[in-house]
């Protein structure tokens, strides 16, 4: 009996679904945009809202040791990071948290840097705290996308950038970083005094033959990068749990967690609402099992879509998925215009897709993000709608 179950959650207030006219023009979309999932939570993680629901008291709430451990055992057991309690603080969310940052690490009108394709809030977190937005941009190569270290420590010390936001896997291209490419990166960053901001939220959605390596083990010491690092993540893509907004927060250095803690003190933000400890510390003690069946799908989904794309539409590029459920396809060859590719997906395909401009402006209006953390039938109607309205090209 499958663990993961595909639920319809249109009607539902759905953001993903019911919010489609926000960014779209039209309601009737296949939605394969927002990155939520299509598939009920564990059910450990149900139970455990449920018995809280039904104990029927909700005044203040103290989170309990069980929250703290069940995400230090996880981390240690499937990423070999040994993570003391007193290095974790809570976010409402992982997006609050870098905007956060941003304004902890830089001065207004001094430089945040990312490398773009990347997740389009990084650039909203810089220009609307009135930062410098420095791009860096991903090299893409015959082997995929890779960073460009050189031009990267070139711009670092030209633009006097004092922060920088890395994508951990990288959203929106799919890579899964290997040690020697983190510590190469953060070695330039640490040379030059830069922050970095490690957004590691999709670090459990690691595909087959892949491994991620958190940013704060990525160094030849313990510790070797504390000073200038600190690292987001959360239960929600790995159990889809956005809705209970529980984020962490690893601050390994004091004196960075003193400027977390004097600026969340001063916002009286520190702690979240109890229904969010209670579904992350039930999926991290005993969603194991559910969240490996997960992994089956969003792979399998993936080889299908880009099987179809690559036997039927030879010219679209797909970047290989090692990470997140998120798949970047390249359709270049057939539309490079953001106003074309809008027709095309909105008008011909009927999909609500993320487009590439929103990752880093026209240079990728030929690409869209496709959400595979969705049903089969599902990825199979939006392969089809491609790729019937791309042959009439």
């Amino acid at each position: 009996m499958s663990l993961v179950k595909y639920i319809d959650r249109k009607n539902t207030d759905c953001a993903k679904w019911d919010g489609l006219e926000s960014s779209f023009s039209r309601g009737d979309l296949l939605a394969m945009w927002v990155a939520d999932m299509d598939f009920q939570v564990p059910e450990c993680v149900s139970d455990a809202l449920k018995k809280y629901v039904d104990m029927g008291a909700f005044g203040y709430y103290v989170p309990p040791a069980g929250y703290y451990d069940a995400f230090i055992n996880w981390e240690e057991k499937y990423h070999g990071y040994e993570l003391k309690r007193d290095w974790m603080r809570f976010a409402p969310g992982v997006v609050p948290a870098f905007n956060w940052l941003v304004q902890l690490l830089a001065g207004e009108g001094e430089g945040v840097a990312v490398m773009q394709p990347v997740y389009y809030p990084f650039m909203m977190a810089v220009e609307n705290n009135n930062r410098r937005l420095i791009n860096c941009p991903l090299l893409s190569t015959e082997h995929g996308y890779e960073m460009d270290y050189e031009s990267f420590e070139e711009t670092i010390i030209r633009e006097d950038v004092k922060a920088f936001i890395f994508c951990s896997p990288h959203n929106p291209v799919g890579r899964v970083w290997k040690r020697d490419e983190i510590r190469r990166m953060l070695d330039i960053c640490k040379r030059h005094n830069v922050y970095v901001i490690s957004d590691e939220i999709h670090h459990d959605i690691i595909m087959s033959g892949h491994e991620h390596v958190p940013s704060a083990t990525a160094g030849d010491t313990e510790g070797a990068y504390d000073d200038i690092l600190v690292t987001l993540t959360a239960a929600t893509k790995t159990f889809n749990l956005a809705a209970v907004q529980n984020s962490i927060v690893i601050i390994p250095d004091e004196e960075l967690r003193e400027k977390w803690d004097k600026f969340t003190g001063g916002i009286r933000i520190s702690c979240g609402n109890a229904f969010g400890y209670v579904a992350v510390q039930a999926a991290y003690e005993k969603g194991r099992p559910w969240f490996e069946e997960l992994l089956g799908i969003i792979e399998g989904n993936f080889k299908y879509m880009r099987d179809r794309l690559k036997a039927e539409l030879p010219e679209v590029k797909v970047a290989d998925l090692e990470g997140t459920y998120l798949m970047w396809i390249d359709l270049s060859a057939y539309v490079n215009e953001a106003e074309a590719m809008k027709h095309l997906m909105e008008d011909e395909c009927r999909i609500a897709a993320d487009y590439g401009s929103w990752f880093g402006g026209d240079r990728y209006a030929g690409c869209i993000r496709i959400n595979l953390a969705t049903s089969r039938e599902n990825i199979e109607t939006a392969a089809d709608r491609i790729i019937r309205a791309l042959k009439k090209q």
